[in-house]
């Protein structure tokens, strides 16, 4: 199997996002618990976030004209790789303490490992990433492990 991970390539394992801040509504949170059909009542009215909620909310609002042609907006945490198609790998999350109202989060993404592995159909790259999610105290609130995958 050829090496399609450079160490170019290699050199974007260890790089990370500056923090991003997010402050928690409880109308977002309610909003989220709509779109998603919550039942429970704490996610109805808006006391405690959902699972999930928290899921992209360190990527800026973009319009969708910047959107590439899979309908992804370009990933500024990611190398340029020799393969295009990118499929999600996995998601894990870790919650430390319930996100609410009022919260005053900070949010960064680090890339922890890139490598290759042979499938059934070819090669494929993968891209993981650690999230770590703080309150304003530096309390650690979530982590995240993400996969993504390029075929």
């Amino acid at each position: 199997m050829p090496d399609l991970i450079t160490d170019e390539i290699r050199n974007w394992i260890g790089r990370s996002t500056e923090p991003v801040q997010v402050e928690i509504s409880r109308r977002d949170i309610i909003k989220y618990a709509l779109a998603t059909e919550q039942r429970l009542e704490k996610y109805l009215r808006g006391d405690e976030a959902p699972p999930m909620f928290l899921f992209g909310a360190d990527r800026p609002l973009t319009q969708i004209a910047d959107l590439g042609p899979d309908g992804l907006m370009r990933d500024p945490l990611l190398p340029e790789l020799p393969l295009k198609r990118v499929m999600a790998g996995g998601i894990k999350q870790r919650y430390f303490r319930a996100v609410v109202p009022g919260d005053v989060l900070s949010i960064s993404r680090r890339i922890s490992n890139i490598y290759e592995k042979q499938g059934s159909s070819g090669p494929l790259i993968f891209v993981d990433y650690e999230l770590n999610v703080r309150a304003a105290d530096g309390e650690l609130v979530m982590q995240e492990t993400q996969s993504r995958i390029n075929r």
